[in-house]
């Protein structure tokens, strides 16, 4: 294949990407614990050039779970900077996920913010939102400096920027609502500081959730696709789509396109696309690619194969199934702090949560 290259020179030479797994195993003030040094470390071992950090908290203000992984402060660089190196040394092109919970939030020290108040969860004032601009900027040039080849904005699965960009949780009517182009604001303007802020071959994209999946708030395609578009504009060198189902499309338009087909159709060719959801085998990846997708992410079967990218060339290789075996997650690399995460979650782990009827 040829190489993917972004926008700004970074080139990669396999379509696999790892996912921006949360996995719980940082320490209490959001340094790098061993453990989860060991957990991405094992990733690079096992292939994945494009290799992302879990959702890292910006600010104190946005951290949602204990056990997450932080960039909101120097205090961060020296595990961060241990951490760029290391995935550096076997190949990989690591990227920083930068984060801020919103609405959920849960470990802020002044509690959860988002677009509109609800109980337990105060109005982001304008204010607020200059000060996590700020934040998001200097996070990213934390990562720069750390050594990672790139950031990405965590604009999915309902957090701050999935909050403000809902019709249904937004309904402001100032400049960051009323409308499409008021919802998207916050994101753009962070796309465009984080971006100018940084040197011009360090990559920085953002993750989307493009269509309603579980949560019901009235994200719709096509907003969705225009939302894609002024990101590229505004310096996005990708794009990625999270999904529980790479091939599905959307809910509103059930015998529509692909989501993910949509996507590259509207888009400058020039900039990739990485498309999540429900890969497990190279069939599938083969799949997605060929709905146009520049890489597919692997999440779930990377969880129990860490080495997914080497093994799943292989022509008789079958992946490990849910529910996962303990003594297979183990040696995955899975922590104790992870598997606890992991036995919570119906149907994931033998002896853990049942699956939901």
């Amino acid at each position: 294949m040829n190489p993917i290259t972004l926008p700004c020179g970074l080139e990669f030479n396999s379509p696999v990407a790892f996912a921006p797994l949360t996995n719980v195993q940082s320490h209490a003030d959001g340094t790098l614990s061993e453990v989860e040094f060991q957990w991405l470390l094992k990733r690079a071992q096992g292939g994945f050039e494009w290799l992302s950090t879990c959702a890292t908290y910006v600010c104190d203000g946005g951290k949602a779970w204990d056990g997450q992984l932080g960039i909101s402060s120097d205090a961060h660089l020296e595990g961060l900077t241990r951490l760029a190196t290391a995935l550096k040394a076997e190949g990989a092109k690591p990227f920083v996920q930068l984060h801020h919970g919103g609405p959920m939030a849960n470990m802020a020290p002044t509690g959860p913010i988002a677009a509109m108040p609800r109980e337990g969860i105060r109005q982001a004032t304008l204010e607020d939102l200059l000060q996590i601009k700020k934040d998001f900027v200097s996070a990213a040039k934390r990562a720069e400096s750390a050594g990672f080849s790139g950031v990405e904005l965590h604009g999915a699965n309902g957090y701050l920027f999935t909050n403000f960009l809902s019709p249904v949780d937004n309904t402001r009517s100032d400049a960051y609502g009323d409308g499409l182009a008021g919802r998207a604001l916050l994101l753009r303007e962070t796309m465009r500081e984080v971006r100018a802020a940084l040197s011009p071959d360090f990559a920085v994209g953002v993750r989307l959730s493009p269509i309603d999946l579980f949560m019901a708030r009235g994200i719709l395609l096509q907003e969705s696709l225009q939302t894609a578009k002024w990101l590229v504009e505004d310096g996005a060198d990708f794009i990625h789509l999270s999904l529980q189902n790479a091939l599905c499309t959307a809910p509103e338009d059930p015998n529509g396109p692909k989501v993910l087909s949509a996507f590259r159709q509207v888009l400058p060719a020039h900039i990739p696309v990485l498309a999540a959801g429900g890969i497990w085998t190279r069939a599938d990846l083969d799949q997605v690619l060929e709905a146009g997708a520049d890489l597919g992410v692997i999440g779930t079967a990377a969880i129990i194969h860490p080495d997914w990218p080497r093994v799943s060339l292989q022509a008789e290789w079958t992946p490990t199934r849910l529910p996962f075996p303990v003594d297979e997650l183990r040696a995955a690399g899975v922590g104790e702090g992870l598997m606890g995460y992991l036995m919570k979650r119906p149907g994931f782990v033998q002896g853990g949560a049942p699956p939901r009827k």
